[in-house]
């Protein structure tokens, strides 16, 4: 079973990755990331529901366990201060295409971002966070990124436009999950640039002939 800085089990399928947002064990980019799925594509909490659900069930059957210095717990909690109320977010424009969630963790809008050119046809705005990389990307409608690999996993939400590779269409709303075994080769589609935001553990790999890798490059 592989490990990631990103969780400490594989993470290979949408279930698995929407059981460790129950459970809380995802980073906060991650956690974000299928926070943001959720409000794009809100029929599928249902699944999310279910997971709580069963949580609750197995947290209510568990033994009861016995708090030690339960007197002292009990003094330092009535002694400390008042929680501060969390501060308001702003209420998300009108036709924003970032979800609420991903706008809060970056404090602007698609119209914003400080986007940086990497390759022709793809521009990318991308920081280090909770011990993974974060990034935006903007692809060129009918462009390909180079084939590649990743040395860890990365997980990718869909925004706007779409890519499709050799798994298949991901589309807005859609998460895209790729770690070591997965070898792709994203294309967008032609009608629209793609916009995407990718949460990654590791660096990725270049596969791929060298005639196909410099092709795609160049864009």
């Amino acid at each position: 079973m592989t490990e990631t800085d990103m969780v400490h089990e594989q993470i290979d399928t949408i279930d698995a990755l929407m059981a460790h947002y129950v459970a809380g064990s995802l980073p906060e980019p991650a956690r974000v990331l299928v926070q943001s799925h959720l409000e794009m594509k809100p029929d599928n909490r249902s699944l999310v529901n279910s997971l709580e659900l069963l949580a609750g069930e197995a947290l209510e059957s568990a033994p009861e366990v016995a708090i030690a210095d339960r007197d002292g717990r009990l003094a330092a909690i009535f002694s400390s201060a008042s929680p501060v109320p969390a501060p308001q977010t702003a209420a998300r424009p009108k036709n924003a295409l970032f979800p609420q969630a991903l706008r809060s963790l970056l404090g602007f809008e698609a119209e914003d971002v400080p986007w940086r050119r990497r390759l022709p046809g793809f521009r990318e705005y991308s920081l280090d966070m909770d011990g993974c990389e974060v990034s935006l990307m903007w692809i060129r409608a009918g462009r390909a990124l180079p084939a590649h690999t990743h040395k860890g996993m990365e997980l990718i939400l869909i925004l706007d436009g779409a890519f499709n590779d050799e798994r298949g269409r991901f589309g807005p709303g859609d998460i895209s999950i790729a770690d070591e075994t997965v070898d792709h080769r994203p294309v967008a589609e032609k009608d629209r640039p793609c916009i995407a935001f990718a949460v990654s553990d590791g660096p990725v790999k270049l596969t791929g002939s060298f005639r196909q890798m410099i092709g795609d490059l160049i864009g």
